[in-house]
């Protein structure tokens, strides 16, 4: 158990593979993308070629569906030295666009939870997520969930900077910051090096961008389920 959790007052929320499904539905519009560039290369020869034509495109494009989208169609182009068809072209964008209407369901025991620790009434609680703004908007309104948080802060990178502006924000101190996540890289690391605490709840799949190197710190809660986040504040709400 991490000591002085009491100085807790903000606690910020990743969205993607932490409040809801996505990197599954990325993985599906993958295999099916595969399947039809299959005449000019095997799946891991497309998976890593769009790799890095999306790493290429980050700078420009930042993070989300439409981003991807355009990587699909640029890695298209040029694995196929410019022989597929305007069909295919097509269908490869209805893939891209599909990522846009997904459901935003509450992944298991994220709805109870939340409920939980907003009944606690001792913490600020906001979503801090990355991507594109329509979008991420969009599934936190289909979720259903923003009414358990304050604000919903959408930025194009979290970077160290970021978490300082946040804190800065809201008036608290670093230490006096969670950040709740899945992503070891983004949403658990630079928070740590800050001096921030973090909970890190694994998601069963990763995007290859946001694969690090792991340790172990002080200030790291490890989790296996979302329900455990109750448990931890709860407990710390009684001992304090």
């Amino acid at each position: 158990m991490i000591e002085n959790l009491k100085d807790i007052r903000l606690i910020a929320f990743d969205a993607d593979d932490t409040l809801w499904d996505c990197q599954s539905h990325f993985d599906e519009v993958e295999k099916e993308y595969s399947r039809i560039l299959s005449p000019w290369g095997n799946d891991k020869e497309i998976s890593s070629a769009l790799f890095e034509v999306e790493t290429g495109n980050m700078p420009l494009l930042g993070y989300g569906c439409k981003a991807f989208t355009i990587s699909l169609v640029e890695n298209a182009v040029k694995m196929s030295k410019g022989e597929i068809s305007s069909q295919d072209i097509l269908r490869i964008t209805q893939l891209g666009k599909s990522l846009l209407e997904l459901s935003g369901a509450p992944l298991s025991e994220v709805e109870a939870t939340l409920r939980t620790i907003r009944q606690m009434d001792a913490y600020t609680m906001i979503v801090f997520t990355k991507g594109e703004l329509l979008d991420q908007q969009n599934k936190m309104k289909r979720s259903g969930l923003a009414k358990f948080f304050d604000n919903v802060v959408i930025v194009s990178d979290k970077t160290r900077e970021e978490y300082e502006r946040l804190c800065r924000q809201y008036d608290v101190s670093i230490h006096q910051f969670m950040m709740v996540g899945n992503s070891f890289k983004s949403d658990i690391e630079p928070v740590l090096q800050l001096g921030g605490y973090a909970a890190h709840i694994p998601f069963h799949t990763m995007w290859k961008h946001e694969m690090t190197q792991e340790y172990d710190h002080k200030h790291l809660l490890r989790l296996t389920h979302f329900g455990q986040l109750a448990d931890v504040l709860g407990n710390n709400q009684l001992r304090y």
